[in-house]
């Protein structure tokens, strides 16, 4: 018995893509957004396909996400930042609310958001995973754009 699969597809062409980066933490900001956008051209996604954006923080990032899923003219999204622990508790604040605003406007809307808001303990582990992530991301919103244009086929057809 053969088992039907969606193999990974990571062609980019045609694919339109949102990207929001927060503006704090600057330079981490920078480093994803710099392997992101090698990542996306790699895969073969057009400039004139992107937009990127930015906002203060990665607090402000889900209400712009949300715009962008919103207008109906991304396959993909792709968040971007990093929270990087201080001596407060506003680190898990911030955290955990960027990372589940994040995910409802995935599930509200039905479309794929890469979240690459790193949150680490210090700038070391952060500059460590920026380029990583970065290209990680682009890859995650390529490959699900792709899933999701699979799985609307296997929608039954409206009358």
């Amino acid at each position: 018995m053969t088992v039907p699969t969606f193999e990974s597809n990571l062609a980019g062409e045609g694919l339109r893509i949102g990207i929001v980066q927060a503006r704090f933490n600057a330079d981490i900001g920078h480093g994803l957004l710099s392997s992101c956008l090698a990542e996306l051209k790699r895969l073969g996604v057009a400039d004139e396909d992107i937009l990127h954006i930015t906002v203060p923080g990665a607090l402000e990032a889900p209400l712009a996400l949300q715009k962008l899923a919103e207008s109906q003219q991304f396959d993909a999204l792709i968040a971007l930042g990093a929270v990087i622990r201080g001596e407060t508790y506003h680190f898990e604040l911030v955290s955990n609310e960027s990372g589940a605003g994040i995910t409802r406007i995935g599930l509200d809307y039905g479309m794929p958001i890469a979240n690459a808001i790193l949150t680490t303990e210090n700038d070391e582990q952060a500059e460590a995973r920026m380029a990583e992530k970065g290209a990680d991301a682009a890859r995650v919103a390529v490959e699900m754009s792709n899933l999701m244009f699979a799985l609307e086929e296997l929608q039954p057809e409206e009358e």
